[in-house]
């Protein structure tokens, strides 16, 4: 059997890394998409903050196509599913998808964590690292869908994750799917 490859999509604040690092407990590689953004960030000496961020994230794309991070990415993508499993934390774009889709691996599954926008704003706010208040987080969400083409991978994802609930609950969600994927 050759080694799997899943995105985790969904809003900001929905617990895409909370399932991203249930994955990694379980061996799973991880490939972050952010991690350009703050690259990029510290190459330029600019601080972390949701408009430095989101205007890079554009920029990026704007200079290099609406599957900037996938192509930028590629290699890394290719080498870790030579010896495993991958996990994609922070897909956005459809053209991101399509581009891993097409030249990668055609077997990549999307995996959707959704919640409300409200209990996102919420968790939002109380996050230690790069809190956001629920205007930042609203406007961020305006942002992704209007101009990163982030809605198409959410709703063609293969299978979804509702975290509207406990923790607990949303841990063995997870959990199960990872026992799902890899059986």
């Amino acid at each position: 059997m050759s080694n799997r490859l899943i995105a985790i999509v969904g809003m900001c604040g929905a617990g895409k890394s909370d399932a991203t690092q249930w994955f990694c407990e379980r061996g799973w590689q991880k490939v972050y998409f952010g991690g350009v953004t703050m690259d990029e960030l510290r190459k330029k000496g600019l601080p972390v903050t949701p408009e430095n961020e989101k205007a890079e994230r554009e920029r990026l794309r704007r200079e290099l196509g609406m599957g900037a991070f996938a192509v930028l990415l590629s290699d890394t993508i290719k080498e870790k599913l030579k010896v495993g499993n991958v996990v994609l934390d922070g897909l956005y774009s459809w053209s991101e998808y399509k581009y891993i889709y097409d030249n990668i691996s055609s077997d990549v599954k999307l995996v959707a964590i959704i919640a409300d926008s409200g209990l996102r704003y919420s968790r939002l706010a109380g996050r230690p690292i790069r809190p956001l208040t629920a205007e930042q987080a609203r406007r961020r969400d305006i942002a992704e869908i209007e101009n990163l083409e982030k809605g198409g991978p959410i709703a063609a994802a293969d299978h979804f994750i509702d975290n509207n609930g406990d923790y607990e609950h949303f841990r063995s969600s997870v959990q199960a799917l990872i026992d799902q994927l890899e059986n």
